[in-house]
């Protein structure tokens, strides 16, 4: 065998190994994961998550309050830690800490905007913690019935939380995705965590909303 038709058969081989991984790359979008990184998701599987969900229309926000959801920022995870801290470890980079668990700085590439942040402790309001499905929102869509400690757990559920800067997040609010929507190259990833948070937690959501996130799940 000469050289040049081993390295044919070499690189043959190759190409037939890398192929079933390159062709799944091509079949599945980015979401976030829990932890906040992207990862693989297939497309097929969020379109028939969406198609699950129970469309109803918007009920009233009357009664709702924040301490409604229990316990802003409680260890839920009880790993010593505050669900603030544990959000802004994850998703910030460059990170320093107090101790162990307050972080006292870092930089936020926001996920909203796209534009670069610097976070510090003493102008913490520039980095913000979101509720990808708004608190507001999900009492108005059935949440006013759940337990407290139901309601705890999603308030502090980090699959749920993002952090992200504050000038969106104060536009954002709490409307859903067919009254606001970020930045086009965020909006596969927000579908997809938007949509397992509903799955999760048997939230259904307005049509607005439903069709919002079809459209963000074209983007993947």
């Amino acid at each position: 065998m000469t050289r040049t038709t081993a390295a044919r058969r070499t690189t043959a081989a190759a190409l037939l190994l890398t192929a079933p991984l390159l062709t799944a790359a091509c079949e599945g979008d980015v979401g976030l994961s829990e932890t906040g990184r992207p990862t693989a998701t297939s497309t097929g599987t969020q379109h028939a998550d969406l198609s699950a969900l129970r469309i109803a229309p918007e009920g009233k926000g009357t009664g709702y309050k924040r301490d409604k959801f229990g316990t802003r920022w409680k260890d839920t995870d009880h790993n010593g830690c505050d669900q603030r801290n544990d959000v802004l470890a994850r998703d910030l980079t460059a990170v320093a800490r107090k101790g162990r668990c307050v972080v006292l700085s870092g930089r936020l590439h926001d996920p909203y905007s796209g534009k670069d942040i610097t976070f510090a402790k003493k102008d913490a309001a520039e980095v913000q913690i979101d509720h990808v499905y708004p608190l507001a929102l999900a009492w108005r869509m059935g949440a006013s019935r759940w337990s407290e400690d139901q309601r705890e757990r999603f308030a502090n559920d980090h699959s749920n939380l993002l952090a992200v800067w504050g000038v969106p997040n104060r536009q954002k609010s709490d409307s859903g995705p067919g009254e606001w929507k970020p930045q086009k190259a965020f909006q596969c990833s927000y579908a997809g965590k938007y949509i397992a948070v509903a799955k999760k937690y048997s939230l259904p959501v307005t049509r607005a909303d439903h069709d919002a996130l079809q459209t963000f799940l074209g983007r993947c």
